[in-house]
C-alpha cells in the first residue's frame, strides 16, 4: 500500500542523503510526460538539497542508452517512470540504483544495492493509481517534506499518463487531495480546449479529436457560423448561453462517433490550476508531451524546472507536434487500419507519434472493440506501439503481458501496462508476431471476434 512506498522512498532517500554533495548522481527518465515530470521533480529536489544532478530522458533504457550508462562513473542512478523491466541490465551498472517505476516488474528481489520502488509491489495498481511522477513526488517527500509543493508535477505526469480517465484515485488521489488542500491547486470545471482564438483551439484539439472539426478550417467556420459563435472570440469571453451551446454541440458530436461513457466523461470535467505554471494541469500535461515527443526533450524539462521563457517556446512545438498528429489521423480516419481477428494495425513513420496516434484512434476515431497497434519499421527493427481502452481490460486485456511475453520469445524487449504497452524486435519477425498477439488477445479477451 502506500506505507510501502513510503517506508521505500525513506530508505531511497537515506542512501542519497548519506551521499556526499560532491557526489555524481544520474537522473535517467522516460520522455513522455510522465517521465519529463518526474525527471522535474527528482532533479528538483536534488538541487534543493545541494546536489548537482545529470538528467536524461530517454525513449527506453536499451542498447545505446545503457551503453552510455556504463562508460560513466556515477555514484548512484535514479531510474524514474522506467527500470523495472530492464532490472538485469541495471544490476550490470555496477553503481547504486534506485527505482521508480509503475509498469510491469520482472522480479521482486534484486542486488542489495540497488532500490525497487515498484505500485505493483506495494499493492497499487500502477496503470491507474500512481505513475512516475507521482512515485518520484514519494521519493520528493522523503529527501524534504519541504517538496509537498512539488505536486501539481506529479499529478501532470499522471494525467498526461492518461490516469485521470474514470476519475482521479488511490495513491494518485492522496496527492491531488493534500495539494488542494494546502492551496498549491485550484479547481474549476469546464471544457479542454486552448488556444490564440476559439477557431484555433478546434482546429488543433487532437485529444478529444472532434471529426469533422480537428483540423479542419472549412468545417470550424461552418459550425461556428451554424452555433453563431465568432471564430475569432477566446473561449473564455464567451458568454453562458454560447459556451453551453459549444459544449453540448462538441458532446453531441463525440456521442456520435461512439465515444465510450468513460472518454465522455473528461471532456467537460474536474479541472485543476496550477499558479506556479500559470496553467491548467492537463495543458502543462500536453505541453511536456509535445516537447518529449517532437525531440524537444531539454525543453520539456525545463518547463518542469520553471524556466517561465520556456512556455512560449513549447507553445510552438506543441502546435508543430500537433499539425504532424492531425496529418495522421486524417490519413487514418481516410485510409482505415488492417483488421485481424482479434486486434487492428496500422503503420507510422514515427515510433514518438504512433503510440498517441494509436490511443487517440482508439477513444475518438474506432469502435474499441480491439485493441491497436502502431507498426514502425525502422533500422532492421519493428517499433511496436499498442493501446487498448478500459473496457478490454476489464474484460481480461493485458497489452503489458503480451508485448513482454511474445517480444522475448522472439529475441526482442516489450513491456508496459495492460492497457498501453509497446515492444521491439527484428524486421523479418514481424508477420509471426501478429499472429502470436492476435492469437494471444483473442484468449485473454473471451468472445473477441
Amino acid at each position: 500500500m502506500a506505507d510501502n512506498v513510503s517506508e521505500l522512498s525513506k530508505k531511497a532517500a537515506e542512501s542519497v542523503l548519506s551521499l556526499p554533495k560532491s557526489s555524481r548522481i544520474r537522473v535517467v527518465s522516460h520522455y513522455d510526460a510522465d517521465g519529463i515530470a518526474s525527471a522535474g521533480i527528482i532533479c528538483r529536489a536534488l538541487y534543493a538539497k545541494g546536489y548537482d544532478f545529470h538528467a536524461t530522458l530517454m525513449r527506453n533504457p536499451f542498447t545505446k542508452g545503457f551503453e552510455r550508462l556504463e562508460s560513466e562513473e556515477n555514484e548512484v542512478i535514479i531510474f524514474s517512470d522506467m527500470g523495472s523491466g530492464q532490472i538485469e541490465m541495471i544490476e550490470r551498472l555496477g553503481c547504486k540504483a534506485i527505482i521508480l517505476d509503475h509498469h510491469q516488474y520482472l522480479k521482486s528481489k534484486v542486488k542489495q544495492d540497488i532500490i525497487q520502488i515498484n505500485t505493483n509491489l506495494c499493492g497499487i495498481d500502477g496503470n491507474y493509481e500512481a505513475c512516475g511522477a507521482t512515485l518520484s513526488f514519494a521519493f520528493a517527500q522523503a529527501l524534504d517534506k519541504k517538496n509537498e509543493g512539488l505536486a501539481p508535477l506529479a499529478l501532470a505526469g499522471a494525467i498526461g499518463d492518461k490516469q485521470h480517465i474514470g476519475g482521479i484515485r488511490g495513491y494518485n488521489k492522496e496527492i491531488l487531495e493534500g495539494a488542494l488542500k494546502q492551496g498549491y491547486l485550484q479547481q474549476t470545471n469546464g471544457l479542454k480546449l486552448y488556444g490564440d482564438s476559439l477557431s484555433d483551439a478546434l482546429y488543433f484539439s487532437v485529444d478529444p479529436y472532434y471529426t469533422g472539426l480537428s483540423g479542419n478550417k472549412e468545417g470550424i467556420e461552418q459550425i461556428l457560423e451554424k452555433l453563431h459563435i465568432d471564430k475569432k472570440i477566446k473561449l473564455e469571453a464567451l458568454d453562458e448561453q454560447k459556451k453551453i451551446r459549444l459544449n453540448s454541440f462538441l458532446l453531441f458530436t463525440l456521442i456520435k462517433r461512439g465515444c465510450e461513457k468513460n472518454i465522455l466523461d473528461t471532456i467537460i470535467r474536474k479541472r485543476y490550476w496550477s499558479d506556479e505554471f500559470s496553467c491548467e494541469l492537463e495543458r502543462f500535461a500536453d505541453l511536456l508531451d509535445a516537447c518529449g515527443k517532437n525531440r524537444y526533450r531539454s525543453l520539456g524539462l525545463s518547463l518542469c524546472l520553471g524556466d517561465t521563457k520556456a512556455f512560449k517556446e513549447a507553445e510552438k512545438v506543441e502546435k508543430e507536434y500537433k499539425q504532424k498528429l492531425l496529418d495522421a489521423l486524417t490519413a487514418l480516419e481516410k485510409d482505415g487500419v488492417q483488421e485481424m481477428n482479434a486486434l487492428r494495425y496500422f503503420y507510422s513513420n514515427d515510433s514518438s507519434l504512433g503510440g498517441v496516434i494509436g490511443g487517440i484512434a482508439m477513444n475518438f476515431i474506432l469502435d474499441g472493440r480491439k485493441p491497436l497497434l502502431s507498426l514502425v519499421r525502422k533500422d532492421e527493427e519493428l517499433h511496436i506501439s499498442c493501446r487498448g481502452n478500459q473496457l478490454l481490460v476489464q474484460r481480461g486485456l493485458d497489452l503489458g503481458d503480451a508485448m513482454k511475453n511474445i517480444a522475448n520469445e522472439l529475441g526482442g524487449h516489450g513491456g508496459g501496462h495492460k492497457i498501453a504497452a509497446g515492444a521491439t524486435i527484428d524486421i523479418e519477425k514481424e508477420k509471426v508476431f501478429l499472429q502470436k498477439v492476435n492469437g494471444i488477445v483473442q484468449q485473454q479477451i473471451k468472445g473477441i471476434s
